[in-house]
């Protein structure tokens, strides 16, 4: 995968979570995880996009580092609405899907640079 792949895979992911969260009900529980995986969602592209612009490696490492931070944490709250949906959402299994490939992905990167 080139670098830029996977600039365009964060991106993309992180509007498709904020347009699936347009979906959600406005209920006190949901509003809780509509604004934690909004920002980690769309922390993980800015993260690395940050990354490309790295003083050092170790700056590149640790800009990557946090964006895997980022994507475990939407894994997570991706993992909750999953688990509070009485239904199946195919894009909430995409997502869940999309979090779960990023997070190997940002952590391969980290374990080349060791």
């Amino acid at each position: 995968m080139r670098e830029n792949d996977l600039l365009g895979r964060t991106f993309d992911f992180g509007v498709r979570c904020l347009k699936f969260l347009r979906t959600l009900p406005s209920t006190s529980e949901y509003q809780i995880i509509k604004h934690q995986l909004g920002k980690s969602s769309t922390s993980i592209g800015a993260n690395y996009e940050e990354a490309q612009a790295g003083s050092s490696k170790a700056d590149f490492k640790n800009k990557v580092r946090i964006a895997l931070k980022e994507a475990r944490e939407s894994n997570y709250w991706l993992r909750v609405l999953k688990a509070l949906e009485e239904k199946t959402n195919e894009e909430l299994d995409l997502l869940t899907k999309e979090s779960s490939e990023l997070k190997n992905i940002l952590a391969s990167i980290i374990n080349k640079l060791n």
